[in-house]
C-alpha cells in the first residue's frame, strides 16, 4: 500500500512540476532563478506549489501587468520557496552520491547522507541566493553578492535542514525496521515529506530575516 501511495505522490509532484515548467517557459519570471525554483517546488509540494505559483508566482512574470498586492506572509512564502528549492536540489543530488559510493560516516549511512546533503544543500542554496541578489545589485561585485547571500540564507538553510534531517531520523530509526533505499519509490516519497517539513521549519527563519532587513521579500 505504501509503495502505491509513494508512486502516486511522486507522479503528482512530477506532473505539477511539469505544468509549472511549461508555464514559466511561456511566462518567464523577472528574477531568472525563479524559473528554476518554482518547478523544483512543484516536485515536493505538488498541488500546493501549483496553486501558489499561479496565485503569487505569476505576479512576478515579465509579462504581468497586474499590481502586486501580496502581503508579507505570501512574500515570505515565496522567499522560503526560493531557499527550499536550493536545499532540495542539493539534497536530491547528494542522495545518489552517497548511494553509489557506499559512503558511511561513523559507521552510519544516515550520517553520510546528513554530511553530503548538508554541504550540497548549502552550496546550492547560496548559489540560488547569489542569483537573486547579484543581478539586481551588481554594484556589490560578485564577492560582495556572495557574502550577502551567505548572510541572507545561512539561517534559513540550517532551519530547513533541521526539519528535513529530523524527519530522516524518524524514518530511519522509528518508522521502518529496514529503511527504504534510494532505488525505491517509498524513499523518495519520504524525501518529499522531508522537504515539506524543511519548508515549515525554514519559514519562521525567513520571516525573521525579512523582518530584520537581512533578506528581501520576494
Amino acid at each position: 500500500m505504501l509503495s502505491t501511495i509513494s508512486v502516486i505522490a511522486l507522479a503528482i509532484g512530477l506532473l505539477c512540476s511539469l505544468i509549472i515548467t511549461i508555464d514559466v517557459l511561456r511566462h518567464p519570471q523577472m528574477m531568472k532563478i525563479m524559473n528554476v525554483v518554482w518547478p523544483i517546488n512543484g516536485w515536493f509540494m505538488g498541488p500546493l506549489a501549483l496553486w501558489t505559483y499561479f496565485k503569487w508566482g505569476r505576479l512576478k512574470s515579465k509579462d504581468n501587468d497586474k499590481e502586486d498586492h501580496r502581503g508579507r506572509p505570501a512574500k515570505v512564502f515565496v522567499s522560503t520557496s526560493h531557499c527550499s528549492a536550493g536545499c532540495t536540489l542539493g539534497d536530491a543530488v547528494g542522495v545518489p552520491i552517497v548511494a553509489l559510493t557506499g559512503m558511511m560516516i561513523a559507521g552510519s549511512t544516515l550520517f553520510a547522507h546528513y554530511t553530503v546533503e548538508f554541504i550540497l544543500a548549502y552550496l546550492f542554496g547560496i548559489l540560488f541566493q547569489f542569483y537573486a541578489i547579484y543581478p539586481m545589485n551588481k554594484d556589490l561585485g560578485k564577492k560582495g553578492a556572495v557574502w550577502a547571500a551567505i548572510k541572507a540564507d545561512s539561517l534559513s538553510l540550517i532551519a530547513f535542514e533541521v526539519g528535513m534531517f529530523g524527519w530522516m531520523a524518524i524514518v530511519h530509526f522509528v518508522l521502518f525496521q529496514e529503511p527504504p533505499k534510494p532505488n525505491e519509490a517509498t524513499y523518495w516519497f519520504m524525501m518529499q515529506i522531508a522537504m515539506i517539513l524543511g519548508f515549515l521549519t525554514s519559514y519562521p527563519a525567513n520571516w525573521l530575516l525579512v523582518r530584520k532587513g537581512i533578506k528581501e521579500e520576494m
